[in-house]
């Protein structure tokens, strides 16, 4: 029952992604496994979008590691649960609550010395800055403990990089980039302070390849330069190639998008869709503090809404005009709302 209701759950959340998503891109360096032990690692730039993004474009269902501050009610703790998301404490939630996180990687190495896979985002919080930031140890324990334990263990390392053209934007885009797998087992020497640091150090060197980033101390100079330059942030190898030639090599070939045509077909699609917009745009964005999290309730509101919408629609139109009306709003609503995403 479990695996039907993951796969239920990651079917409708890709075709929820595929209508609030322009494009979406995947580039593998390498095979990902559909069995073994696989720990994906990936920057994070746009809260639960990430995981999402990564839980149904890896082709492997996974474990996530996930900010315990959203586990606190009990319907959404059981819900989380059920997908496979277990809680991982930051020192912000509490030093009482850190101790907690044992008992989390226990988990994952039991679940890894079991051939599933296990996805966490070792910078330990978002930013939409396209910059990565240092990784923490957390990742580097549960793979120690996990060769310690098991170590029969064929454990990877699968390095993510996650690329928006603006992540906060509807419809946006999006690249997907898996790395090369690190072997767990080309880091067990003896000095296992000094694998960490190897381990941790690699991991952030493969993600920075795989992602736009951008040194922190020149920060806004250098997004600046790349936004006048028309930066293409879903191709990171061409981006992170300008910053590294200091902006002596740069080529982006952009096509032009057709700005007219889609705003019409945009507007066209809230008015279709005029009741979720409503209460997505006077109710609930209002009180989105963290730009990260923009993305992560609008898709929310978007897969949860709008099919109660469509339907009391349909049944309204049912009732009142037949079937034959209430088909067409159908197909007219969704063919307006895929040109309004994708052109």
């Amino acid at each position: 029952m479990k695996t039907l209701w993951l796969h239920s759950v990651r079917w409708y959340i890709k075709i929820g992604l595929f209508f609030y998503y322009r494009r979406i891109h995947v580039k593998k360096s390498t095979c990902i496994p559909k069995k073994g032990p696989l720990l994906f690692v990936s920057n994070h730039n746009n809260a639960l979008v990430d995981a999402l993004l990564i839980a149904t474009q890896s082709g492997r269902f996974s474990y996530f590691l996930t900010r315990a501050s959203v586990f606190k009610k009990p319907l959404v703790n059981a819900l989380l649960r059920s997908l496979n998301m277990l809680p991982v404490y930051r020192i912000r939630d509490g030093w009482n609550t850190v101790s907690h996180n044992t008992a989390i990687f226990e988990s994952c190495s039991v679940c890894l010395s079991a051939g599933e896979a296990v996805a966490l985002f070792p910078e330990g919080n978002h930013h939409i800055n396209r910059t990565v930031r240092p990784l923490s140890k957390g990742f580097t324990r549960i793979v120690f403990e996990t060769m310690a334990r098991f170590p029969s263990t064929n454990l990877k390392l699968i390095p993510i990089g996650l690329n928006y053209e603006q992540a906060d934007a509807f419809a946006d885009s999006v690249t997907l980039c898996f790395g090369k797998a690190l072997l767990a087992t080309d880091y067990l020497g003896l000095n296992q302070a000094a694998e960490t640091r190897r381990l941790k150090n690699d991991v952030w060197q493969a993600i920075t390849q795989l992602t736009t980033h951008i040194p922190v101390d020149t920060y806004q100079e250098s997004l600046q330069k790349l936004q006048e330059l028309g930066a293409d942030f879903l191709n990171p190898e061409a981006v992170n190639s300008c910053l590294n030639s200091d902006f002596q090599s740069c080529s982006f070939n952009r096509l032009p998008e057709p700005q007219k045509l889609k705003a019409f077909f945009k507007f066209f699609m809230i008015v279709l869709l005029i009741g979720p917009y409503i209460i997505w745009k006077f109710l609930a964005e209002p009180k989105i503090k963290e730009v990260e999290f923009v993305a992560t309730f609008r898709f929310g509101l978007a897969i949860s809404l709008v099919p109660l919408w469509l339907l009391g629609i349909l049944i309204f139109l049912m009732v009142g005009f037949g079937i034959q009306i209430a088909l067409v709003y159908l197909v007219l609503t969704l063919l307006v709302t895929l040109l309004a995403v994708k052109l």
